[in-house]
């Protein structure tokens, strides 16, 4: 049988195409990002990107519908746009099997909260399942198909950010072919009105029912036993890893895998052996209230497991006590902080420059542009979430006027991929609410933050053919956007004079385009390089302020450095005694 060392993203994937997976959706969000960009590859699945994840969940439920085994995967906060249809979806149920993969981020090492993700399945009442490793990601995606079509409802798939970007051995199968299942008309089923709908709550309460008697016997839920009598140990997802690190073969675990719904007759035989049950999970207590609402005592969980952030061998060792188990492992200490930084020629910098300089009330989006908060461009006020930007400028803006004060300049800014994912009915609400808002776009033609994933703009679909781009002018005018100016992100005069042409009108909203791609799309680039005239040079640091990590301070000189200066030319526009000229050299 083959072998390979795969992620648990690419085992994912892998699973959907061994288990005749033919329809696959999503919207990009670390950590979730590569399982549709591994899905893409193979030729016997549509995989595609979505505007936003509601659209890729409501698509993959259109293909269930006619009988397709369905993958949709998303980031954590991604399930919060997608539960409108979740919730309803439990209650219709499936034709084909359809997962849902929520990349929960413990840590926030990419994301704005770092939600648990695990609360959804009994608020939904939808079953879930952790892997813990790259093998039970792409074992358990057939599992979770099975499971979907057998009990006619769609599966939550949860995973975090180890599990996503670990490695590990995984055996290869190949793939099962399945045909289409046969599609009914039954708008008692599939058709939510009231009445429907009352027959379907009825309905999946009887499917749960089932899911419990599955969840006892499913063989991943197990108690793995070990010499230690004073405590067990009960655990899911990549938690159980940090555990076998810790304690080896010698402790007692129950290792959960199907969490919703719980095994509560195998729970009841591990807790009954012990004195002291520990509940190591990360986040949320969701397994300890679970367990502990099933009237036992003898649990302990966030008394000594913390509630934030990741886990790791060295909090659980701590957390147990040094001496009870061994140390495998001690991290270096003591290093060096390393801030994130935008790229060397990113379109976004100079723009956080010249809003900086006007100081203008920034309420911003999620994407590269997020980190225009920190130091030294300090350009941001408000982040929310995904197209909350917009919104949030309209409503700063209407509090000034209903006080009959004069507001600041207020500039909403969003990515292209945002605005076209949630960003759109925000500028909708602003023309139709008479607002004059300025809605600033920093187009850089591409979803960065992520990878370099296309979008419904780019031209080119998730398989890297060629797609309509929708154009982001003609969106503004559908809206009713009269006043549109689109400018280079580079050139900084011309985003101020736009930005003080759209502040000078006071009746109408308008929509700056700061258009320029991502600096490292290929063969999208400026051409040519910097370099600082050092007899001309005054030292007076202002080419710093806008924070490139190719201009450096060497010495007593600055210099631009030629390995990672892109020739965009911001710097130079902000030298005032013009020491910054093209190096003469390209590349």
């Amino acid at each position: 049988m083959k072998k390979e060392f795969l992620t648990g993203n690419e085992a994912i994937a892998r699973g959907a195409y061994e288990y005749g997976v033919i329809f696959a959706s999503a919207y990009p969000g670390t950590p979730s990002t590569e399982i549709l960009e591994n899905i893409a590859k193979y030729k016997e699945i549509h995989a595609e990107w979505a505007p936003n994840e509601k659209v890729a969940l409501e698509s993959a439920a259109g293909a269930s519908l006619a009988g397709a085994r369905c993958l949709v995967s998303m980031k954590h906060v991604g399930v919060n746009v997608a539960a409108d249809p979740l919730f309803t979806l439990v209650y219709t149920g499936v034709n084909g099997g359809l997962v849902l993969v929520s990349a929960d981020d413990p840590g926030m090492h990419s994301s704005q909260d770092e939600q648990d993700n695990r609360n959804y399945a009994p608020f939904a009442r939808i079953p879930m399942f952790e892997p813990s490793d790259s093998q039970e990601a792409k074992d358990l995606i057939g599992i979770a198909l099975e499971v979907s079509e057998k009990y006619d409802i769609p599966v939550l798939f949860r995973i975090t950010t180890r599990i996503a970007h670990s490695r590990g051995i995984v055996r290869l199968g190949e793939r099962i072919k399945r045909e289409l299942a046969a599609y009914k008309k039954n708008p008692q089923k599939y058709a939510m009105i009231p009445g429907f709908a009352r027959r379907r709550r009825l309905d999946l309460e009887e499917r749960l029912k089932a899911l419990k008697d599955f969840s006892e016997s499913f063989s991943y839920n197990k108690i793995v036993w070990g010499s230690i009598k004073e405590f067990g140990i009960i655990t899911s997802g990549v938690s159980y890893q940090y555990v076998k690190e810790v304690f080896g073969d010698d402790i007692s675990i129950l290792k959960l895998t199907m969490t919703y719904p719980l095994p509560e007759k195998l729970i009841s035989e591990f807790v009954n052996k012990f004195e002291k049950v520990y509940v190591v999970e990360e986040l949320d207590p969701y397994l300890e209230n679970s367990i502990k609402a099933m009237g036992y005592k003898n649990i302990i969980g966030k008394e000594v497991i913390p509630a934030i952030g990741e886990l790791s061998p060295e909090i659980i060792r701590e957390a147990f006590g040094a001496g009870k188990a061994k140390v495998y492992y001690k991290p270096q200490g003591n290093l060096p902080m390393r801030p994130p930084v935008l790229c060397a020629g990113c379109p976004h910098r100079g723009v956080f420059y010249v809003l900086r300089k006007m100081k203008a009330v920034v309420t911003s989006d999620i994407g590269c542009y997020s980190l225009g908060v920190l130091p030294p461009l300090e350009g941001i006020d408000s982040i929310l979430c995904m197209g909350a930007s917009i919104g949030m400028g309209h409503g700063f803006k209407k509090a000034y006027e209903q006080e009959g004060k004069e507001s600041p300049l207020v500039i909403s800014v969003i990515g292209d991929s945002t605005f076209l994912h949630s960003g759109v009915t925000g500028l909708m609400n602003v023309v139709y609410n008479n607002s004059n808002t300025i809605t600033m776009i920093v187009d850089n033609s591409i979803t960065a933050m992520t990878g370099h994933q296309h979008h419904p703009g780019t031209g080119y679909n998730a398989k890297d053919e060629p797609a309509y781009a929708v154009s982001l002018e003609e969106i503004c005018k559908a809206l009713g956007i009269k006043n549109i100016y689109t400018v280079d992100s580079y050139d900084l005069s011309a985003v101020e004079n736009a930005i003080k042409t759209a502040a000078n009108n006071k009746t109408e909203p308008s929509v700056i385009i700061a258009r320029r791609p991502c600096a490292l799309l290929k063969g999208k680039g400026p051409k040519g390089l910097y370099k600082v005239n050092q007899e001309k040079c005054k030292k007076c640091k202002m080419c710093l302020k806008v924070g490139c990590p190719a201009v450096q301070i060497h010495g007593e000189e600055t210099i631009i450095n030629p390995l990672s200066c892109v020739g965009c030319s911001v710097c130079a526009q902000v030298c005032p005694f013009d020491a910054i000229e093209k190096a003469g050299e390209e590349r």
